[in-house]
């Protein structure tokens, strides 16, 4: 269970799982799904979903097929973990069906340009999330909030919500004392439902990581409809995806991801710049320099013990849902590896973006002096930082307190049985190059 002691939060239980009357309820009848994990009916679930039936060049097939084979030799997802993964890759080809009519009916879709993006690379946990809500407070940027992140566009005449969709959502909303909005769209409703459910299972994710609709959210999103990104690692325990993620060129991913976004500015008709962020991006900066060549980049760094910690605390409290065993050691050790393989990759192409192009922050000192951080990026960026801008920003600083929701406090030694000494040792090459603050001794 969790303790709640002020605004501090302790989990007690993340190896062995105490559950609630709401949570042991939807494990009871989560347990009773049967998941079938073949291409075919993937493709198929979301031919049905969409009305569509082209998915475009078959080149995706192969990395699905890889997610789904990881998936099916995974003796310990459980059956709502199941559910869960393969509801998103419906979505994701569900999207990849709606993306590819929108690509056949837009011909002019070399000419749109994304022009001077300023996007945000760093690794989870280290100010990249608040940052990217930060930068878009200001009104100029264009920003990609997680509800259409999620589903960039509807299908062919499913424009419209069904009021059963708004009536579950919006019940929901107040049930959970959830932020409403006017929003009227089917698939804003459907991220509403979305969060208020992993509220409902967890309300403890809000201290940790928003995922709230209107949360302006990370391109990483559009490339799950390629089947190409290291999303997926996030929501299981995937290592043989990983090692075909890594062993192959994901430029062709990230020219997915950029034709989408040119869709969406044609469907917005907006040519605003966007403010961008993927914390996938630092080891992916050859790809991210090959499609967006005149964007400012800004690196964010932190204690790599700090973002290991924090993020296997994450993930390791979502397998009390996601897996039938939770073993809190095997998610440490998968994410300091991944974590320092994706660094190892940032220090050795950091100097691609030269000093004219980008710009690092140091976590300490963002969250010591957040608006004096925003005007050196707009200085390199070459934009005025506005009156204007600052009270939007500032709006959004006092809306969002650090530890609004409650902040975690971490057992690293207790819960993972390893100190910070012996995680951090691996890292020291990223110290040399990277002068972070240490936070965990």
């Amino acid at each position: 269970m969790v303790t709640r002691v002020g605004n501090d939060i302790y989990f007690d239980d993340l190896s062995d799982p105490q559950f609630g009357r709401l949570q042991g309820l939807v494990l009871k009848l989560g347990n009773l799904a049967k998941t079938d994990f073949s291409l075919e009916k993937v493709l198929n679930d979301a031919r049905n979903a969409t009305g569509l039936t082209d998915f475009g060049p078959d080149c995706f097939r192969e990395p699905l097929q890889v997610l789904l084979n990881a998936y099916q030799a995974d003796p310990l997802m459980s059956p709502i973990g199941a559910s869960q993964v393969y509801n998103d890759l419906v979505r994701c080809a569900s999207n990849r069906l709606i993306i590819e009519d929108r690509r056949q009916k837009t011909h002019d879709l070399d000419n749109i340009k994304i022009d001077h993006p300023l996007s945000i690379a760093g690794l989870p946990r280290s100010g990249t999330t608040n940052l990217v809500n930060l930068l878009g407070a200001d009104s100029r940027f264009q920003k990609l909030p997680l509800w259409e992140a999620q589903e960039p566009f509807c299908a062919p005449g499913q424009e419209e919500a069904p009021k059963s969709l708004k009536l579950r959502s919006k019940l929901l909303n107040r049930l959970l004392k959830n932020n409403d909005s006017d929003i009227d769209d089917p698939r804003y409703y459907r991220c509403s439902l979305r969060w208020s459910g992993m509220k409902m299972m967890g309300p403890e994710l809000a201290a940790m990581h928003p995922m709230n609709p209107d949360h302006i959210h990370e391109e990483l999103e559009l490339m799950t409809f390629d089947f190409g990104c290291n999303q997926f690692e996030w929501t299981a325990m995937v290592p043989s995806y990983r090692d075909y993620y890594l062993q192959k060129d994901q430029t062709p991913h990230y020219e997915y991801m950029r034709d989408v976004l040119k869709l969406m500015q044609k469907e917005r008709q907006d040519t605003r710049p966007w403010v961008l962020k993927c914390v996938q991006n630092p080891e992916q900066l050859p790809a991210l320099k090959h499609i967006m060549p005149d964007a400012t980049v800004v690196f964010t760094h932190r204690d790599p013990v700090a973002v290991i910690q924090s993020c296997a605390t994450m993930i390791a409290w979502g397998h009390r849902m996601l897996r039938t065993k939770v073993d809190p050691r095997l998610v440490l050790d998968y994410w300091a590896d991944r974590f320092e393989t994706l660094l190892r990759a940032c220090v050795k192409d950091r100097d691609i973006w030269g000093p004219k192009q980008s710009i690092d922050v140091l976590f300490h000192e963002y969250m010591d002096d957040q608006i004096g951080t925003v005007a050196k990026i707009y200085d390199l960026y070459g934009w005025e930082f506005t009156s204007k801008a600052q009270r939007e920003m500032q709006d959004f600083i006092d809306s969002h307190r650090r530890g609004k929701h409650g902040r975690v406090r971490y057992k690293l030694k207790e819960h993972f049985g390893v100190s910070a000494e012996e995680i951090r040792e691996r890292f020291d090459f990223y110290f040399k190059k990277f002068p972070v603050k240490i936070e965990v001794e």
